[in-house]
């Protein structure tokens, strides 16, 4: 929990004081520059935006290619260091005036390719270091005079591609300006000549303009200084006018592109300094140039683009000693010799010869010609050479560089090269070659550099290079080779770079390199074939030879990359420093890939869309010397600390495009030298894994390419950035709240089954207590009872009941129900229960130890119960008329007990006490004023009760009845009578009974009734042992009852009434019953009231 925080700490301790944020919004610094800043295509609008957070000590700042329009005043003044701005490509209209103050070490200001039309005076001011300044390409139409005035050491100038109409007024903005070299004005409207220009300026560019007339052409025009006139393409014909300029200095005149006659040009102007190129010469002119290029020695010779088809023997024996000769850009087909061109004197001292962009398509055999012992450069590229005759140099020993690159040559004669010991340069690249003849480079023993890349080589013979004994660089990439055999590279035993790119190759050997192996340094295998597809090497690692071997490029192989990178495959490159395995969609890196590299400085695994996920761990341990790591696109999911090994010494480390959602705080630890991490399109999360990110960032040594702008991976919602999410939380004591949240939750849950298994109808009943009292409270009862109090008692308890409660109860106006007495004669007790119970308002259980014992006492207390689930009223009053035990007490007792301590009433026994239970009584049962309100409203004005209304309710289904039934009234008269034969005339067809809107018992119940049946004054006849035979006209026939509105009878209970029953009165002596008939009682009355 705490390491994060840990490492925040040790981070900003370890920072030095006084390192500024190591990151910027919208620049990239140079890893080898700490003073080079690129803000290349940025989509900047405003030039704060990129310079901003740019430190004091920049000193080369590129913000090309982005939608700048403005400069305003001290934009740069805080970067006093900056030498060199680059503002191209932008789309900049005005520059403030003190735009660029501040800038007192500016050397390079480049606003090319901008939108620029004018140039204010003091825009410029305090670049008084500035050298150069480009503003081609701008739409300019004018130059202040005093633009240019603040800046006292300018020396180039560009101009190029504006609007600009007269050189007058850029001659007084440039005027005074004393160290001036070149003035670049092509590409204008320029139509006239004016003076002014400062004396220094060297070099005077005025091509491309409209300058057809040379209008206002003085000798003061041109400064005396002047060497380098360019006047090319300005459609001037007539030459005349240039005899008015002072020429004599010019070193070189262009005039290029104008439709001059060469005769008559020469005629007026200087020859020496006049380059005829792009001039239309023809044979005739080029003897007529040749004689007037008077004097001893022509340095250079431009005759490109004069139109020449052909040149005759001796055409340029009429020239001076020349040094170079340039004929390219014409129409030749044939050279010959190049000898027969030239006198005596010209080929002694010829030295370099340039043919390119011609027609050429064969050189011819020099073999017996006249040899040129000091020509050491040809040139013959972009021909259309096909054959190189045998000994076609052999009039040149002493050439050094020949290049006939970019030919057609399909063959190359064993014998063309033939005497060209002292060459060192050969380029026979982007021709038709298909074979390498044996002995074709027998002769150029100094030969250093041989390139044939891009031809159609597919075999390397063996003895191909035999005599290419100092041979350094072997270029043969862009070819046809699928096999290197063992002895395709002898006789090359200095041979150090070797460039076998872009071919077909599909493995590679140890013994094909062994010719090479003490001398090879460069090995470019990228592009190929090569593929591995499991990790076990096929046969001995190819490099293990190459000791010196400092650079190997094996990226982007072909079709599908390199896969898989073989144990020991690099085993032996002890000295390699760079390895480029970029593009190869590496799917595996074994962790003892790199063992062997123990000198690399560069390594790259970049692009590598296979995917690898992660590295192996200690896939880096040996590289303690590693520089630079390129992962950019290697599919990455996580970086663990074990990856990175011991690299100590690494300084730059590319992460951009990889699927890392956090860095491990290993990057501040094991990584002690880095200095350059970039991180771009890397979705990190904004989470407490990355919570040491914000502070290491914004204040470790290392730059983070565009820290500003990483934005969180999460999707949605305002975007949170990495350098400044919110940390708090994660420093909070998380432990805590989740065990305070939690812990709860979990004991609740454990209690939640044992509460349900010991409480839940306790619960549900104190529920239900409650929607009673709000229904009482808030909603008027209407309803009117017969009766305000039904007394339930065992009948051992009835003299309290007669002698104390109903004398209490009703001298206070209360109308009590008692059985004895307001029971219906004739009718089944429990429908009299039942009636009692649900036409009263109160029920009061008289509650003994001979009371819990009662069956049909217990089916009264529960019928008062359920009143509180099916009417939400709460009725039942308890009357304790002794302490009775917890454990003795029923789960209803029980309940009402607990739940309800204001209904539970205990009988006092000393007689002080009997005046507060009498109150505390008539107060449960009062119910309140609104009830007492109910109660006056149903007596009516005389007080007197009326008669119980006719019965709106049974809660039975259809009783089975006899016809005959003693009723609880005739008690007196039958008691002590002895029945021995029951009543006879019991049928056992069900009896009637009369729609009922309520029943208490469930459907399919039993009830039975016969004939007969037993009255109460039996009890004494059972006491006396004097059992009775039953009834023998009692059935069993089951009666379903009808629809019913409420049910609290369990299902599967029956009753059974016959001719013989037992009225309620026997409950006194109800045990005893139970002792001497404990089956009959089963079958009469199988319901077992206390587990409703």
């Amino acid at each position: 929990m705490y390491a994060p925080l840990l490492v925040t700490l040790v981070t900003l301790m370890t920072v030095p004081t006084g390192v500024s944020p190591y990151g910027f919004r919208n620049c990239i610094q140079a890893p080898w520059d700490p003073g080079l800043f690129r803000c290349v295509q940025r989509f900047l609008t405003t030039v704060g935006a990129a310079v901003g957070d740019l430190p004091p000590n920049t000193t080369s700042l590129n913000l090309s290619v982005n939608t700048l329009h403005q400069v305003p005043p001290d934009a740069f003044s805080h970067l006093p260091r900056l030498r060199t701005l680059d503002l191209t490509h932008n789309r900049l209209e005005l520059l403030a005036r003190g735009a660029f103050r501040g800038l007192l070490a500016l050397a390079q200001l480049d606003l090319a390719h901008n939108h620029l039309s004018v140039l204010p005076t003091g825009v410029f001011t305090g670049l008084g270091n500035l050298s150069t300044l480009r503003l081609d390409h701008n739409p300019l139409l004018a130059v202040a005079p005093g633009a240019l005035r603040a800046l006292p050491v300018l020396a180039t100038l560009r101009l190029r591609g504006g609007r600009l109409s007269a050189l007058g007024p850029v001659a007084m903005a440039v005027g005074h300006l004393p160290r001036l070299d070149l003035l670049d004005l092509c590409g204008n409207t320029l139509s006239a000549l004016a003076p002014g220009l400062p004396p220094a300026l060297r070099v005077l560019l005025l091509c491309n303009n409209s300058l057809g007339t040379l209008s206002g052409a003085a000798p003061e025009v041109l400064p005396e200084g002047l060497r380098v006139l360019d006047l090319s393409y300005n459609n001037i014909s007539d030459p005349a006018p240039l005899v008015r300029l002072r020429l004599h200095n010019l070193t070189r005149l262009h005039l290029a592109g104008n439709p001059l006659d060469v005769a008559r040009l020469l005629r007026v102007v200087p020859p020496r300094c006049v380059d005829v190129s792009g001039l239309q010469v023809g044979a005739g002119g080029l003897t007529e140039l040749c004689q007037h290029l008077v004097g001893p020695w022509l340095r250079r010779l431009q005759l490109r683009h004069t139109g020449l088809a052909a040149m005759p023997a001796n055409a340029l024996a009429d020239c001076p000693v020349l040094g170079a000769l340039d004929i390219s850009g014409n129409r030749l087909q044939s050279l010959g010799c190049v000898e027969q061109l030239l006198g005596l004197a010209q080929r002694a001292a010829l030295g370099e010869l340039v043919a390119e962009h011609n027609l050429l398509r064969w050189l011819p055999s020099c073999h017996r010609a006249p040899v040129l012992r000091r020509l050491h450069n040809v040139s013959l590229r972009f021909n259309r050479i096909l054959v190189v005759g045998p000994r076609a140099f052999a009039n040149t020993p002493a050439l050094r560089r020949l290049r006939l690159d970019v030919n057609g040559l399909a063959r190359l004669d064993r014998a063309a090269l033939w005497g060209l010991h002292d060459l060192r340069h050969l380029r026979l690249d982007n021709n038709l070659l298909t074979d390498l003849l044996p002995g074709s480079f027998a002769d150029l023993h100094r030969l250093r550099d041989l390139n044939l890349r891009n031809n159609r080589v597919a075999v390397l013979f063996p003895g191909a290079f035999r005599g290419l004994n100092r041979l350094q660089t072997l270029d043969l990439g862009g070819n046809n080779l699928r096999h290197l055999a063992a002895a395709a590279l002898q006789g090359l035993p200095q041979l150090c770079r070797l460039y076998l790119d872009r071919n077909r190759l599909l493995e590679v050997s140890e013994a094909a390199f062994r010719p090479v192996q003490t001398t090879l340094g460069v090995l470019d295998l990228r592009a190929n074939a090569l593929r591995y597809l499991s990790r076990r090497p096929r046969q001995p690692p190819p490099f293990r030879h190459l000791h010196r071997l400092y650079d190997l490029k094996l990226q982007a192989q072909q079709p599908y990359g390199l896969r898989v990178v073989p144990h020991h495959f690099f085993q032996g490159l002890g000295a390699l420093r760079s390895l480029y395995l970029s593009q190869n969609a590496l799917s595996a890196v074994p962790a003892d890939a790199f063992d062997d590299l123990a000198q690399l400085r560069y390594l790259t695994l970049a692009d590598g869309s296979g995917g690898m996920g992660a590295l192996p761990a200690g896939v880096f341990k040996n590289m303690s010397r590693l520089r630079s790591l390129d992962l950019e696109s290697a599919g990455l999911r996580g970086l663990g600390p074990e990856v990175f090994g011991n690299l100590t010494q690494l300084e730059e480390l590319r992460l951009a495009k990889n699927e890392l959602r956090g860095l491990d705080t290993a990057l501040t630890t094991r990584l002690p030298a880095l200095r350059y991490l970039d991180l771009r399109k890397c979705p990190l999360s904004c989470s407490c894994a990355n919570v040491w990110l914000p502070a290491w960032l914004a204040q470790g040594p290392v730059q983070v390419v565009y820290l500003y702008n990483y934005t969180c991976g999460e999707a949605g919602g305002a975007p949170a950035y990495l350098h400044s999410f919110d940390t708090r939380v994660c420093y909070l004591d998380m432990g805590r709240y989740l065990f305070a949240g939690t812990a709860p939750a979990v004991l609740l849950l454990l209690a939640l089954p044992l509460l349900h298994h010991r409480g839940y109808w306790r619960l549900r009943y104190h529920l239900y207590l409650l929607r009673a009292w709000a229904r009482g409270r808030w909603q008027r009862e209407r309803r009117r009872y017969a009766y305000d109090t039904f007394v339930s008692y065992n009948s051992a308890d009835e003299r309290w009941v007669l002698e104390e409660l109903v004398p209490e109860l009703e001298h206070g106006a209360l109308r009590l129900c008692l059985h004895h007495r307001d029971f219906r004669p004739g009718r089944a007790i429990v429908d009299n229960i039942v009636d009692a119970v649900y036409n009263s308002r109160r029920t009061v259980c008289v509650v003994s130890r001979g009371y819990l014992r009662s069956e049909w006492c217990s089916l009264e207390i529960q019928l008062a119960s359920y009143r509180l689930f099916d009417e939400l009223r709460d009725v039942l009053v308890l009357v304790f008329l002794e302490d009775i035990p917890e454990a003795e007490l029923s789960a209803f007792h029980r309940m009402r007990r607990v739940l309800l301590r204001r209904t539970h009433l205990r009988w006092p026994s000393e007689p002080l006490a009997r005046p507060l239970f009498w109150a505390k009584l008539r107060g449960a049962l009062s119910g309140g004023d609104e009830e007492e309100e109910d109660r006056e409203r149903e007596r009516g004005t005389t007080g007197i009760p009326r008669e119980v209304p006719p019965q709106n309710s049974s809660f039975l289904p259809p009783v089975l009845s006899g016809e005959c039934a003693l009723s609880s009234e005739e008690k007196e008269e039958e008691e002590g009578v002895v029945r021995d034969e029951g009543c006879p005339d019991m049928t056992g067809i069900p009896g009637g009974n009369p729609p009922q809107k309520n029943s208490f018992v469930p459907q399919n119940h039993w009830v039975s009734s016969g004939e007969c049946a037993l009255g109460s004054e039996e009890e004494e006849d059972m006491e006396r042992g004097e059992k009775e035979e039953g009834c023998p006209g009692m059935t069993r026939t089951p009666r379903e009852a009808p629809p019913q509105k409420s049910n609290f009878l369990p299902p599967a209970h029956c009753f059974f009434s016959g001719e013989c029953a037992l009225h309620r009165e026997d409950d006194g002596k109800e045990g005893e019953w139970e002792e001497e008939e404990e089956s009959s009682k089963w079958e009469m009355y199988p319901v077992q009231w206390g587990q409703w």
